[in-house]
């Protein structure tokens, strides 16, 4: 029971990590969330920060979903009495809750889209790269990132279930890790039913 929870906290703790609100302070001299959307997420920096900082912010997001998963990987390893599956999973809903609500940044923090990729691709690389497809021409059809991140997010435990050899916990899981990012997302949910959320230019 030892493992579940220091693996749960570690991953918690790597998702507290805000690369978006270090990143704005470091290159532009602001909090990102004091800014556009007020969201800490790399959507966000991109419209008030830049491509580059955006860019570097989207890599470092995924990373710390990439991290949890292994960091869970070999403590399962180590202690060979362990639910792995259940390990990993719950490093993934712990990184995305951290992401959301980190302690190092008054507990206000992003979506966890980015994070959820990271966690996504290294739990199952085949139902990662399916909901990332989906989620890149959702958004180009849209010009929306919320509707892409969205439905993805309900993609994925139904991948999860069809395609992936888990057991009824970690589905339990994948399914509390879509909902997570649908709450984080239901502002957005509200303007795309008023019809006044924000869209990507591509052309800039």
């Amino acid at each position: 029971m030892a493992v579940y929870f220091a693996v749960s906290i570690i991953a918690y703790f790597i998702g507290s990590i805000s690369f978006s609100v270090i990143f704005s302070k470091k290159f532009a001299g602001f909090d990102v969330r004091e800014k556009g959307s007020g969201n800490a997420g790399a959507t966000n920096v991109l419209r008030t920060v830049g491509k580059n900082v955006a860019l570097l912010t989207l890599l470092c997001d995924i990373l710390k979903g990439v991290i949890a998963v292994l960091i869970a990987i070999i403590a399962g390893e180590i202690w060979m009495d362990v639910d792995v599956e259940l390990l990993k999973y719950l490093a993934g809903f712990f990184a995305i809750l951290g992401h959301t609500f980190p302690i190092f940044f008054e507990f206000r923090g992003g979506k966890g889209v980015a994070t959820s990729l990271g966690i996504l691709i290294t739990l199952n690389w085949k139902i990662g790269l399916i909901c990332l497809i989906f989620a890149i021409i959702l958004i180009a059809a849209t010009k929306m990132v919320s509707v892409g991140s969205i439905l993805s997010a309900i993609l994925y435990p139904i991948l999860t279930i069809f395609m992936a050899e888990v057991d009824i916990k970690a589905i339990i899981i994948s399914i509390l890790i879509a909902l997570l990012v649908i709450f984080n997302h239901r502002e957005n949910i509200k303007r795309i039913k008023n019809g006044t959320e924000n869209k990507l230019s591509f052309k800039k």
